[in-house]
């Protein structure tokens, strides 16, 4: 009782110092005392048991004020200092509150941070302090999802796509061309943070776009940002984690653009050394699929970190031939060993055919769709490569279980499945299940008569309806629109079993008796 009663005191002190800084910060003070004063509101602004006069319309818009000063006579260290602490202290506040995050301020708050940005953008470099901003604009937009639409979806796009360009010093080049330059110094740690920012905020506003009708001008603008990500998956960065963050957050907002306007990740020139199929560009492609396989290998919260690159490279096959048909080339190569299961091995479509029968049923089918794409949606040629037991759930689930022919869609073209000559030579000695050529097993009825084949088969079937009666097991068949379903009605007893249940009912009676 003792701890708690110190608890609470400090709590109140903590309070009671929160106040009096929020009404002394308004006075005009040397920039050090400032310093000092905003400093410890953003230690305090850490406890969110001390939070209350900090959530007042009166506190936020003082902080928000000083975070966005930008005083001439003040332009040196400790000016930036404060001005940082401030929004620090702002953000932690907006973050650690509920109460903060539903102030009637916030609108003004928010309408603030995109006057801020587009003067920034403006200029011929970012204020000093941005990435603050930039912290503060994604809070309000992740926190409160109404702002969004506030904030509205096209002006915000183009303001954060601009805010982006002159973050990361874009270069442009023909129409949707940006022109990259690989052997230029790698983005400082400083750019990427405030990319990163742009870009949560970008998804933030754009993540329900990826399924409504959008019109030509919006087309267009999508277009001009999808060029500005290409950029962003092959710029260097410091250091490999970075660029991973950097390449993670950009496969966010692309997977949430309209499809149609993805096109530009392709539609930019050959250059030497630029990776190609039928002619098209697939730098962009190929660092994707890179990305996606460092992922994979990772294994690390799979559905939150690899099912949009997934689902991204799954779409892109859909509309674009070239695409589909160069990462058919990376994931799927001719068959050549048919002694090892699909699943089996480092290849990429090892790792993918893994996932096919992974505990989380949404990486599952992001895996298998992928696959089944890449296989044109053909049945059969999907069953070939990844063995009909991986592929039965999508096959299931679409509908397709009891059909190893084609699934014929019209977007695909027609180009050929050319079989190796070693999958050839084993073709018929293939086990469609496992999707591999298996060794042959000794005959386990070998010796026995045929009474006592009929009793070990008996024998199977009283174990089978034990277990279904049970629910460990539970029968499974083919219902007559394909899909797979649990058989209906109960299985009838064998002839053996019923002798058994009788005799135990039998020694039951004896035993009352």
């Amino acid at each position: 009782s003792q701890c708690f009663f110190f608890d609470v005191e400090e709590k109140e002190r903590k309070k009671r110092l929160a106040a009096t800084l929020i009404w002394f910060i308004r006075m005009r003070l040397q920039p050090g005392v400032l310093r000092v004063c905003l400093r410890t509101l953003r230690i305090i602004s850490r406890d969110r048991k001390a939070l209350a006069p900090l959530i007042t319309d009166y506190a936020i818009l003082t902080l928000a004020r000083l975070g966005g000063e930008n005083d001439e006579e003040e332009e040196h260290d400790d000016g930036e200092v404060w001005r940082k602490e401030a929004m620090k202290a702002l953000c932690n506040v907006i973050y650690n509150s509920l109460k903060a995050q539903e102030r009637a301020c916030i609108l003004r708050l928010l309408h603030g941070l995109s006057e801020r940005l587009k003067d920034g953008i403006r200029s011929s470099s970012p204020p000093s302090g941005q990435f603050y901003e930039l912290r503060l604009l994604f809070l309000l937009t992740a926190l409160r999802p109404e702002l969004r639409i506030e904030l509205c979806q096209e002006r915000g796009v183009s303001m954060l796509t601009a805010a982006l360009e002159q973050c990361l010093e874009v270069c442009w080049g023909e129409t949707h061309e940006v022109l990259t330059d690989l052997t230029a110094p790698p983005v400082s740690k400083e750019v990427t943070q405030r990319a990163l920012e742009i870009l949560k905020t970008l998804f933030n506003i754009t993540y329900s776009v990826h399924r409504q009708e959008v019109d030509e001008e919006a087309v267009d603008l999508y277009r001009h940002l999808a060029a500005v990500l290409r950029h962003c998956l092959l710029v260097p960065c410091e250091g490999e984690d970075r660029k991973e963050e950097l390449q993670g957050h950009t496969v966010n907002v692309l997977s949430a653009l309209p499809l149609q306007c993805l096109d530009v990740l392709l539609s930019v020139r050959l250059s030497e050394g630029s990776k190609e199929s039928g002619g098209v560009n697939m730098d962009c492609v190929h660092t994707l699929l890179l990305f996606m396989e460092k992922r994979l290998d990772r294994g690390y919260k799979l559905k939150e970190k690899l099912a949009p690159v997934l689902n991204l490279l799954t779409e892109s096959s859909k509309a674009h031939r070239e695409t589909r048909h160069y990462l058919r080339q990376q994931i799927l190569p001719p068959l050549r060993d048919v002694e090892m299961r699909p699943e089996q091995g480092n290849t990429l479509r090892g790792k993918l055919v893994r996932l096919m029968t992974h505990v989380d049923t949404d990486i599952k089918h992001c895996a298998a769709e992928l696959l089944f794409v890449l296989c044109k949606e053909n049945v059969s040629r999907f069953v070939k490569y990844t063995g009909y037991g991986n592929a039965a759930g999508l096959l299931a689930a679409r509908g397709l279980l009891n059909s190893r022919g084609p699934s014929p869609q019209p977007q695909y073209s027609s180009d050929s499945d050319s079989d190796t000559e070693e999958y050839r030579q084993a073709k018929d000695r293939i086990n469609p299940v496992t999707g591999r050529v298996e060794v042959e097993q000794p005959d386990p009825m070998e010796g026995m008569t045929e009474e006592e084949k009929e009793a070990e088969a008996l024998r199977l079937i009283n174990m089978f309806n034990k277990l279904s009666r049970g629910k460990v097991i539970q029968p499974m068949g083919v219902t007559t629109d394909g899909k797979l379903a649990p058989l209906c009605g109960q299985t009838r007893h064998s002839a053996v079993e019923e002798e058994d249940e009788e005799e135990e009912e039998e020694d039951s009676e004896t035993e009352q008796e």
